[in-house]
């Protein structure tokens, strides 16, 4: 390994979370072997949801092993029953219409994201498809309390780089067109079903709002390129003429902030010197807001309204964790509290407002608990050139601490998240945990270019894909290696998108610093991911070029192959498992063919899974627990970790290997079964 004594400069901050990580032994022992089918299959329950009327609760359960969406009586949720019928890839993203009889989700096929919108009317169990075209991917656009029966769909069936605007019937299907859509990104609406603004990023990267003045659009507000990604309208109050923004211009991180439309008058609600908005809360019917969230390490609430104060003051005090409101009732009397934990499932609350009672409802995974799941570390790893690297860190539950550091440094998986804008948070993670049981410490880190910890941070990032990116991630495994969490020897790095073209970037940029890789869904050559993003993610094509890179122009296509693993090929020396789904339409499947290709012309071992019935990621709990049962295998093999054999986690995934079975202990075996 190299370049393992630089930086060993702990940060203050560094130094405060390490004092915090050491303050108390970890549990006993514990060498139970969690069932892979327990961390990555279905959950018993999930997302629960009251009915706006408080009269119904739903939320999602499986049907046969696929997730579908159940209804009971708001006081009886044990009598729920399934009004969905969903056969194949399970249900993920639903809510109530304000009529109380229907349902409405979201569903694509073998995950190409083309998404239809379904309604379901609960007490018939018809489903109609509201948006029955084939290679349109709908958006729900606004739902609101005035107009109970009908909501707004964006539909790019005319035109796919751009989505119109229909108001649709959520009973019959009926549409009428509202808004056509000739050159924007997208539209802000009201609850009046008023298209008011309308968005579009400049040629610099920046960002333009549009005001809709008797239906012609006229400039309204210009958004420079450094705050595109953490500046953009949030939407309404009850009057119409207050805009809500998230807004980071005239400072680092992004506020909450009211725009009047009348007046031009501006302010400040809320915010922080240390990370953006991350959530807010506002109120079913005024339209107020009412409390705001920033996540620096972990979530912190701030309440905006005192009437709140003593509703938090309470669900404080009922169970451990990060506290989320995630339904409310129309009255605002229920609401459905969850409570986030790190080493535990999700624990869901039925609150009472008025009362101030809450009860108890299930958690989403009951197989959870009592295993022995490992608590994760925030942690602020100082970078090479000073940036705090808010980072998370997982170690096996049985490991024994000696000082600030385990008796003896561990194999360690650095798992990179995808985007690149986007983060990890503090919380209970699946991978996090697998990894963890099987004897690796873990660690995720937010390097530059993340979003949520201002735009300094963020813009940092600016053109630096296996630059100063991937040099914040070495600098990570060094501080791990250096305070004797990692072996140096022992480290590989997985993840998937973003965290696939790092875990590529890696083996074939420091090819030096990991034992081993494991690429999900990742880019190989970022000219030909750009060429082929998804023909409605064109309106925001400028983004890449000023972020990533300009893909269009002879100088940026030279430097983009400089920054691309498939120009680096013939420097991998560590082994590599790649995973891919067929119809992914973001990372499409040529980009793992490529590479895959190009190390078999050059004789370089590597394994490649591909699922044929997947897109960016895999969805169906039987392909997950299938992967994770390769993973598995291949990483006890590169770094020594526990391994539970495949046994029967092939059954029902689509898992293929067009190359390099023999690579992996007993995969050819299991795919013979």
């Amino acid at each position: 390994m190299t370049n393992r004594n630089a930086h060993r400069t702990l940060g203050a901050a560094a130094a405060c979370a390490l004092a915090a990580m050491t303050a108390a032994p970890l549990l006993a022992a514990d060498d139970t072997l969690i069932p892979r089918d327990v961390l990555f299959g279905n959950p018993d329950k999930a997302s629960p949801s009251l009915s706006p009327d408080g009269q119904r609760l739903a939320f999602l359960a499986p049907v046969d092993d696929v997730l579908n969406i159940w209804v009971a009586p708001a006081d009886s949720p044990s009598a729920a029953v399934p009004v969905t019928n969903d056969t194949d890839r399970g249900i993920r993203t639903y809510f109530w219409s304000y009529d109380n009889v229907h349902v409405l989700y979201l569903q694509d096929k073998g995950g190409d994201e083309n998404w239809r919108v379904y309604s379901t009317n609960v007490a018939t169990h018809e489903t109609i498809d509201l948006t029955p075209m084939d290679g349109v991917a709908a958006q729900i656009q606004q739902v609101s309390d005035k107009f109970p029966g009908e909501i707004l769909i964006g539909i790019n069936d005319r035109v796919p780089q751009f989505h119109d605007i229909y108001r649709v019937n959520i009973g019959t299907g009926d549409r009428a067109l509202v808004q056509e859509n000739n050159g924007y990104l997208g539209y802000v609406t009201d609850d009046d079903y008023n298209v008011r603004f309308a968005t579009r990023f400049t040629d610099d990267g920046g960002s333009e709002l549009f005001r809709n003045d008797d239906s012609e659009f006229t400039p309204f507000l210009k958004i420079p390129m450094e705050d595109s990604l953490t500046t953009n309208p949030m939407g309404f109050d009850r009057s119409g003429d207050i805009l809500y923004f998230i807004d980071s211009r005239g400072r680092n991180t992004a506020a909450l902030t009211t725009l009047d439309l009348q007046t031009g008058e501006q302010a400040v609600i809320a915010d922080d010197a240390h990370a953006d908005l991350s959530d807010v809360m506002v109120h079913p019917t005024k339209k107020n807001i009412e409390a705001v969230a920033f996540t620096r390490l972990r979530k912190d609430w701030v309440i905006v309204d005192d009437a709140l104060k003593p509703d938090f003051a309470y669900l404080r005090k009922i169970a451990d964790g990060d506290i989320e409101v995630i339904s409310r009732t129309h009255d605002d009397t229920k609401w459905v509290v969850a409570y986030l934990l790190d080493d535990g499932p999700v624990q869901y609350y039925l609150y009472d407002r008025p009362a101030r009672t809450a009860k108890f409802l299930f958690t989403n995974r009951s197989q959870l608990e009592g295993l022995p799941l490992s608590k994760m570390r925030p942690v602020a790893i100082p970078s090479r050139d000073g940036y705090d690297l808010v980072s998370y860190l997982t170690l096996p539950r049985n490991t024994e601490l000696v000082g600030d550091h385990p008796r003896s440094p561990l194999p360690m998986v650095l798992f990179v998240h995808g985007g690149p804008w986007a983060r990890d948070n503090w919380g209970y993670h699946p991978y996090h945990q697998w990894l963890a049981n099987r004897g690796y410490a873990v660690l995720s880190v937010n390097y530059r270019g993340s979003t949520g910890l201002g735009k300094d941070f963020l813009n940092a990032g600016n053109k630096e894909w296996a630059g100063r990116m991937h040099d914040d991630l070495i600098d990570a495994v060094n501080w791990a290696v250096d305070h004797q969490f990692a072996d140096p020897n022992r480290v590989g790095i997985m993840g998937g998108s973003y965290g696939g073209y790092a875990t590529l970037v890696g083996l074939t940029f420091t090819p030096d610093e990991f034992a081993c890789g494991v690429d999900i869904v990742g880019p190989s050559n970022i000219v030909t991911l750009l060429n082929t993003i998804p023909p409605y993610w064109a309106p925001a094509v400028e983004i890449f070029k000023k972020r990533v890179g300009d893909h269009t122009t002879p100088e940026g296509q030279a430097f983009l192959e400089a920054r691309s693993p498939l120009s680096r090929v013939d420097q991998i020396s560590k082994p590599l498992l790649i995973a891919q789904g067929a119809n992914d339409p973001r990372v499409k499947q040529t980009e793992s063919d490529q590479i895959v290709e190009a190390m078999q012309r050059k004789g370089i071992p590597v394994t490649y899974v591909l699922y044929p019935d997947e897109g960016h990621g895999f969805r169906r709990p039987e392909n997950s627990t299938s992967f994770t049962a390769v993973a598995e295998a291949f990483l006890a093999e590169h770094l020594g970790g526990r391994y539970e054999p495949i046994g029967r986690d092939f059954d029902g995934s689509t898992i293929t290997v067009p190359v390099g079975a023999d690579e992996i202990p007993g995969l050819a075996g299991a795919l013979t079964r």
